[in-house]
């Protein structure tokens, strides 16, 4: 075939560019033009990111609160589509987790079709979050046949309650066998429906929960709404102390998503961002973060629009977005809503998360949510904002102006520290997974050492009543009992407006802010944690107040003096410090705080008998439940881990390798041309050493990753799920993944960039 007339050269790295007219976007070389072999994806997909903008959709500017909530089915919609009756049972439902009769549902079921079908929707779904780590979802039509063959369309009150998807294929870590398939996903009122649009379809999702035909929860909203309702309960007994009127308390939650966002083109020319969701191998650019430029910058115009087009998206699913901005690394950002009921900010997190990435598609950008897709510079975290309100619009968590909601404050506040200290292993697994693993104790995330930052003023007033140990409390005793924190407010809040970034856990004025969540994550599972402690906290606090008053004590002087041993039995939790130091890590140690590196060895304390006896009384999970998800973990790391290991051997073998070995090629013949001419090796003493150096990496690259696919086939044979994971971490990742790339990453150093044939980091992290 001949060749094609090209356009004009634009020259890129090496000389070389795309000619997209050209069938198969071979590569030409701009010195010969002579049409050669396209070494890589690498080259188009630069060559993409400078070129290729004509088909960016554009965004529109919508004012928000004309869209909010517009394909959601919340109580204004509802109000316009039920009858009296559908109506206040829907409401007695979500303010009161009262039961809805199914004739009733059959109105409501009626009422959303209604509303849907106005909205061009044909098809409805139940969306769950199963144990996959992402959302799940089985679309059903509203059309049906009558039994005359007559066409309807139908959505009836079973329908709405309930279906029953295949349970056994899901994770379900042996609670069902393959044979035992029934589950069944059952509606949650609490949360509104509501429509996605993919493309031009729209489907109806109910947000619903999902067990085994059983009974046992397979999902981690079902947890979570009965973690929530045991804090609930523990929370009123323990307000009702200070005020009868609290009939209920609700945790809020405040997430923060942090992401990447990369150039589609670059992305699908790495094999292991498309499959794993960070990169394996890569060598630091000269320029990453070390400017900090980045931080709070002009957001780039082309994310920009992507921002604008996703947060339009979200807004009108009920997602409260209110911030946007650059994060530290290069091409990584942040977005935060408006606090929210815990379940509900579950639900729009695992939402936006799916929003973000199908949005992205179409403006040609990948989102990675991977919590460390780049070495060497900051990852990723979704930090959970965590506090109490009440029904009578008190945030438990922010000092009062008065004595009575000042000891509130201090008893909510100190109980939570409490219980981060005596289950502090047990939060740890919440968090723990193969990627999150990458990113704690690295590049300003916090360590997986638990402990919990409250500022210097707090720490003051802590030790002001651990001071008083010995000494009798006296009810005028103003120091104490009435604690004039109101009077200390811009005190407070400037002393935490510096946080402590290394901190997992800190205090931030009205608040608890949960740092060591993983950006991946579904924060329903470290959120179940953190209510259920909290709860089991409150109900022994609660307990022992009672066993004083009992002896005769005075209400306020027994809270005083459970909360003044729950300060001194849990001070060692406290640390004000920074978490990366030497020095805090042999603290910690001495503390007898756990340092729990590793997945395999964190999620041993999910099966402690602690924890079952915790989950158990608080009527979380059973123990076969527990097990049940401890196995399901484990396996998770095993694959990911598994699957790492792969891809680094793929693009070693595939990729690292043969652009290597070309470019040693290309040396010993220089080298040998250099000796026919007699010169004296002197004069060419710096290409034997790049030689010797190419030859070097190249062999270790093969040896190592000969000697890691032998570990992988030894630990493939264990048949223990923990023994198994183990392996993976100790003599796979561990042994291997770091020396792998360490010479992977000096080879691309030294080979020549035109041989090169992965996108680099400074192509991924700074072209857009």
């Amino acid at each position: 075939m001949d060749l094609v007339k090209i356009p004009p050269p634009n020259r890129l790295d090496g000389g070389f560019f795309v000619d997209y007219s050209y069938p198969n976007a071979h590569t030409f070389d701009l010195f010969s033009n002579i049409k050669t072999p396209n070494m890589s994806l690498r080259f188009d997909a630069v060559n993409h990111v400078s070129h290729d903008r004509s088909n960016n959709p554009e965004v529109h500017s919508q004012k928000i609160t004309a869209i909010f909530g517009e394909s959601v089915f919340n109580v204004k919609t509802a109000r316009e589509y039920l009858s009296d009756e559908a109506y206040k049972s829907l409401v007695n439902s979500i303010k009161g987790s009262k039961k809805i009769e199914r004739n009733v549902a059959g109105q409501i079921a009626t009422g959303i079709r209604a509303w849907a079908e106005a909205k061009g929707v044909t098809h409805f779904t139940h969306w769950f979050q199963p144990l996959t780590g992402s959302t799940a979802e089985k679309h059903d039509s509203f059309f049906t046949l009558k039994s005359d063959g007559t066409a309807i369309e139908e959505f009836d009150g079973a329908a709405l309650i309930q279906q029953e998807p295949d349970a056994s294929s899901f994770p379900n870590g042996g609670l069902r066998a393959t044979f035992e398939a029934r589950g069944y996903t059952a509606w949650d009122p609490s949360s509104p429906p509501f429509i996605i649009e993919i493309g031009n379809g729209k489907t109806l999702c109910i947000p619903t929960i999902f067990i085994a035909y059983t009974g046992e929860s397979l999902d981690y909203k079902a947890p979570l709404m009965k973690a929530t309702e045991a804090l609930n309960k523990a929370a009123v007994t323990v307000c009702n102390l200070f005020d009868k009127n609290v009939n209920k308390v609700t945790p809020t939650l405040g997430w923060e998503q942090e992401y990447f966002v990369i150039d589609e083109a670059l992305v699908n020319a790495r094999p292991d961002l498309v499959q794993c969701g960070r990169t394996v191998f890569g060598a630091a650019p000269a320029k990453g973060q070390q400017l900090e430029d980045h931080y709070f910058g002009s957001i780039p115009e082309r994310v920009y629009a992507f921002m604008r087009d996703y947060e339009n998206e979200s807004y009108k699913l009920g997602i409260p977005l209110r911030t946007r901005h650059n994060e530290v690394a290069p091409a990584q950002f942040e977005c935060a809503p408006i606090f929210e009921e815990v379940n509900i900010a579950v639900d729009h997190n695992i939402l936006l998360m799916d929003v973000m990435s199908r949005v992205a598609k179409r403006h040609h950008l990948v989102v990675l949510l991977h919590e460390k897709p780049f070495a060497g510079i900051n990852g990723s975290g979704k930090h959970n904002n965590w506090s109490l309100a009440t029904d009578t619009g008190i945030n438990l968590l922010a000092p009062g102006k008065t004595p009575k909601t000042n000891l509130m404050f201090l008893t909510f506040f100190v109980n939570t520290i409490k219980a981060v200290h005596d289950y502090a292993d047990i939060l740890r697994a919440g968090i723990a997974s193969a990627s999150n693993d990458f990113r704690l104790g690295a590049n300003e995330a916090p360590p997986a050492i638990i402990s919990v930052f409250v500022g210097e003023y707090l720490t003051k007033v802590l030790n002001d009543v651990e001071s008083r140990v010995g000494t009798k409390f006296d009810e005028q005793d103003e120091a104490i009992l009435k604690l004039d924190l109101h009077r200390s407010i811009p005190e407070l809040l400037m002393d935490n407006t510096d946080r402590n970034r290394t901190s997992p856990f800190a205090f931030t004025g009205n608040k608890f802010e949960f740092r060591a969540v993983g950006s991946t994550a579904n924060c329903g599972h470290p959120m179940t944690i953190l209510n259920t402690i909290v709860a089991d906290t409150l109900n022994k606090f609660a307990a022992e107040v009672e066993a004083l008053t009992d002896k005769g004590d005075k209400k306020e002087i027994a809270i005083m003096q459970v909360i003044q041993k729950y300060i001194v039995s849990s001070k060692k939790i406290l640390f004000e410090g920074d978490g990366y130091s030497e020095e805090w890590h042999k603290e910690a140690e001495k503390r007898g705080l756990p340092n729990l590196k590793t997945t395999p060895i964190a999620l041993d304390a999910m099966v402690t008998e602690k924890a079952k006896k915790l989950f158990k009384e608080n009527n979380i999970y059973s123990h076969s439940e527990l097990e049940a998800r401890y196995e399901i973990e484990l396996e998770k790391y095993i694959k990911k881990v598994q699957i790492e290991a792969r891809i680094m051997g793929d693009l070693a073998t595939n990729h690292i390798i043969p652009s290597a070995l070309k470019y040693q090629n290309e040396l010993l013949k220089n080298v040998s041309l250099l000796r026919e001419a007699a010169l004296p090796e002197k004069l060419y003493k710096g290409q034997l050493a790049l030689l010797k150096d190419v030859s070097t990496h190249i062999q270790q690259v093969y040896d190592n990753v000969d000697a890691m696919v032998e570990e992988r086939k030894v630990a493939n044979n264990i048949t223990n799920s923990r023994d198994k994971a183990i392996a993976y971490e100790a003599k796979v990742k561990s042994q291997y993944f770091d020396k792998i790339r360490y010479h992977v990453d000096k080879l691309e150093q030294l080979v020549d960039d035109e041989l090169w044939t992965l996108p680099k980091y400074r192509e991924l992290l700074f072209l857009r």
